[in-house]
């Protein structure tokens, strides 16, 4: 679908000043998957070096930031599906992130749900996953709030389940206008929270992550529930919180595992 009113200049006329510490999601092994393949940190840390001169290049404007901030950015290799705001293929990269780290929880229940209503003989896993949920800092004065007038008038489109083309096409051309931040609704979230979404590094303020949280993930037949200890926080979703999305209202619940 086309986006004849939103042209680069609207965009640009529509900026506003944006900052906070949003909250993003990685698995917990991003670092520990290393530790079995070597026998000494002076050996893992040698792994990872060499592991890292065999992946896509980091943008120049990224080399200051912590590696869980630039990861979204680096290029040289397709990326393998579409998202929200970023295409297919060799695309500018996208770090989303979340206003609250539930939000952000909840973003991640879904789509760990989505993998298994794509896989319909996967069975259930017998024990929670663990994942790291960080917050960052950023600040813009060329950011674009999708929930508030005169964009909010095209709601539909920006929380659509499915169609991310509008989005995408927004995306680029945001970008052209030289907006680097994007503010919008969670089309996952029961509460209704809000997503960040950084088009640039330029639009983080501080080089690396401010808080972290290590939160569990169980999923079975009865949904998901997200568990933090500090601070203590319990998150449920059940198997109707995601249904209005049809690959969820179709997932197979009663399976092994």
């Amino acid at each position: 679908m086309s986006l004849p009113t939103w042209t680069p200049d609207a965009l640009w006329r529509e900026r506003r000043r944006l900052s906070g510490t949003p909250w993003r999601v990685v698995e917990a092994q991003h670092r520990v998957s290393t530790m079995k393949l070597a026998d000494t940190v002076e050996e893992q840390a040698l792994l990872e070096s060499v592991l890292e001169d065999t992946k896509p290049a980091i943008p120049a404007d990224c080399l200051h930031l912590h590696y869980l901030m630039f990861t979204p950015f680096r290029y040289g290799a397709p990326y393998p599906s579409g998202s929200r705001f970023r295409r297919a293929g060799l695309t500018a990269g996208v770090f989303y992130a979340s206003e609250t780290a539930e939000t952000a929880i909840a973003e991640m229940a879904f789509h760990r749900l989505l993998f298994f209503a794509d896989s319909p003989a996967t069975p259930w896993p017998l024990n929670a996953g663990e994942y790291t949920v960080f917050s960052i800092g950023f600040k813009t004065m060329a950011s674009v709030d999708l929930t508030r007038r005169p964009l909010d008038r095209d709601r539909a489109l920006w929380t659509d389940r499915t169609d991310y083309g509008p989005t995408q096409e927004l995306a680029d051309r945001a970008r052209a206008a030289g907006v680097n931040a994007l503010r919008y609704e969670s089309a996952r979230d029961p509460s209704g929270g809000a997503n960040i979404a950084l088009l640039t590094c330029q639009a983080f303020s501080s080089p690396k992550p401010l808080r972290r949280q290590t939160w569990r993930l169980h999923l079975s037949e009865h949904g998901a529930r997200a568990i933090c200890d500090f601070p203590e926080r319990r998150l449920g979703f059940s198997r109707d919180v995601f249904a209005a999305d049809p690959r969820i209202a179709s997932l197979c619940w009663q399976r092994a595992g």
